[in-house]
């Protein structure tokens, strides 16, 4: 990770490694477990240089195919604090063969789907902003900040994954799992081999991280996370020691679930494809876990109605050195993190005294719950509802009248204009000390219009349009779906 991402984000709503791994017969027994007083924690990002094989874009279908697997979103879950400071850091049903569905809870923060590891299912968050798929192992130690031990309640995980009841798993010694995080939270463990299947599809030997030791705010749903973005943000070692891990010195390249089943045949299309359904203002507000979300869908297009807008628009590069945006691909600096695209401009009432506000260095996260846009952009936005939203430092955003009037907004990218429901600009934060309803702008401050700071398309924009990833010519197609 580069240095700005262990930065730390004081807000309420912050946002939220390439290669290819032995080979499962090289394996033979668990590395040791780890001592609290060697650890080091290392910062969860940084550059890779493996390639995964490009797509032919003359081999590129000029429409989405329909899915062949479909998971859906089962559930939503309170967003971990982790996910409060990585990214902020940085700144039609269709055929389908099999159907899984995407749910959500407390605030509609992160999106999470059933997963099978090892013959074992468990709720694990839908997350493009990362890219390991890991769970966390029975018998785990939850410490506090200070790496304390405590009881495992208090890391708030869902079921844990027992390697002892599958048959498939296979250990992947000296080699360790290490995350860390701006506000201190952090993830250790081992790593080995398994069978993972989602929404109907299913891979063999996917290197899959473990946490054994933890310092985790969890969500009581979740086990773990699905990562799907670029290899080059994977984060396993080599070696047993994670007082040794080095960003460049010890990190292993390996494929996430998506990359191992393309490389495996096990799709027959390169593309994911993430439809996320926004939940209802009470749900928002009061429920912990609200059903039926949308899908996550593989090999082609997600199963909801569309309209016929639409674009597709190539996956924004880096600059290893400078982590700023790069479409050099000959470059040997360069290389591919996130899902970041270029906005051209942000449209609603009065924008356009802002003169020039586009970004070339904005993500699509599932994981983040909240639109974060240039400054001037966020700050102009929140004083056209009416009353308009005031900025309150204690909240880290501009709070709103909940039945305050919203001023319309659509994003441009790649000269096509999508729309963003209304529905979706006022997020409840609960009631105050004197039971009255809190609320906030959901499109807020992501900081100056910088090269070198990242912005999020999150939730907000997500729920108003399909996005669909195609990771073989790196590019994403972006289509607004029908009004819902």
């Amino acid at each position: 990770m580069s240095p700005v991402l262990t930065q730390v984000f004081a807000g309420l709503f912050a946002l939220a490694s390439t290669g290819f791994a032995s080979a499962a017969g090289d394996l033979i027994q668990r590395a040791p477990s780890r001592a609290s007083t060697t650890l080091k924690h290392v910062d969860h990002i940084t550059a890779r240089h493996v390639t995964f094989p490009r797509r032919s874009l003359e081999a590129r279908s000029t429409e989405l195919p329909s899915a062949e697997f479909v998971a859906s979103f089962t559930g939503k879950v309170s967003k971990t604090q982790h996910k409060k400071d990585i990214l902020r850091s940085l700144r039609s049903a269709a055929g389908i063969n099999s159907t899984a569905v995407i749910d959500g809870s407390d605030l509609d923060e992160e999106y999470i789907t059933e997963i099978t590891v090892g013959g074992q299912t468990f709720y694990a968050i839908v997350d493009t902003g990362s890219a390991d798929t890991w769970l966390v192992e029975s018998g785990f130690l939850c410490v506090d900040s200070a790496s304390n031990a405590v009881t495992e309640e208090e890391c708030n995980f869902g079921p844990t994954f027992d390697t002892n009841a599958s048959s498939t798993f296979v250990d992947f010694p000296d080699h360790n799992f290490n995350i860390s995080y701006g506000d201190g939270e952090f993830l250790n463990g081992p790593v080995g081999y398994d069978t993972v299947a989602i929404g109907g599809l299913s891979v063999t030997n996917q290197t899959l991280p473990l946490v054994n030791y933890s310092y985790w705010n969890g969500d009581g749903f979740s086990s773990g996370l699905i990562g799907l973005a670029h290899p080059d943000l994977t984060s396993v070692y080599d070696g047993d020691d994670p007082s040794v891990d080095e960003w460049f010195g010890n990190s292993l390249f390996y494929n996430p679930f998506f990359y191992t089943a393309v490389s495996e045949g096990a799709v027959s299309e390169p593309y994911f494809s993430i439809a996320l359904n926004r939940g209802n203002f009470s749900a928002e507000e009061n429920s912990t876990f609200d059903p039926n979300l949308g899908y996550l869908a593989f090999g082609g297009i997600a199963p909801v109605a569309v309209t016929n807008t639409s674009t597709t628009v190539p996956i924004q590069g880096y600059s290893i050195s400078t982590f700023t945006p790069s479409n050099d691909t000959n470059s040997t600096d360069f290389t591919y993190f996130y899902y970041t695209i270029d906005v051209q401009s942000f449209v609603f009432n009065g924008s356009d005294t802002l003169g020039d506000i586009s970004t070339d260095n904005i993500i699509l996260d599932t994981g983040t719950t909240l639109n974060y846009f240039p400054t001037n952009v966020a700050d102009l936005y929140a004083s056209k509802f009416v009353p308009a939203g005031v900025w309150n430092d204690d909240v880290g955003g501009y709070v709103v009248d909940c039945d305050a009037e919203i001023p319309e907004m659509s994003v441009v990218i790649n000269g096509t204009t999508f729309t963003i429901d209304t529905a979706d600009q006022i997020l409840p934060l609960g009631t105050d000390d004197s039971g009255a309803e809190v609320c906030i702008v959901a499109t807020t401050d992501g900081g100056a219009n910088e090269p070198d700071n990242t912005f999020i398309l999150g939730d907000v924009f997500l729920h108003n349009v399909v996005s669909t990833f195609d990771i073989g010519a790196f590019e994403i197609t972006l289509t607004q779906r029908e009004a819902y």
